[in-house]
């Protein structure tokens, strides 16, 4: 079954280490994909869609996602 849970900027980033503050800055250069879903202006993502987007990126300081 998928998770179909919806993340925010925090639950990214504590899958991927970092501050909440870095996700935004990422949504904020393009670097994030686009939301699954918007709910009263607060961008949310399926986990799936933060998996592929992070299986996709080179990896950075050894961090394993």
């Amino acid at each position: 079954m998928t998770d179909r849970r919806l993340w925010s900027y925090k639950d990214i980033a504590a899958h991927i280490r970092v501050q909440p503050d870095t996700v935004r800055s990422y949504r904020k250069h393009g670097l994030l994909p686009p939301p699954d879903h918007v709910e009263a202006g607060k961008p949310y993502w399926y986990p799936e869609t933060v998996r592929t987007w992070v299986a996709s990126r080179p990896r950075n300081r050894g961090l394993r996602e």
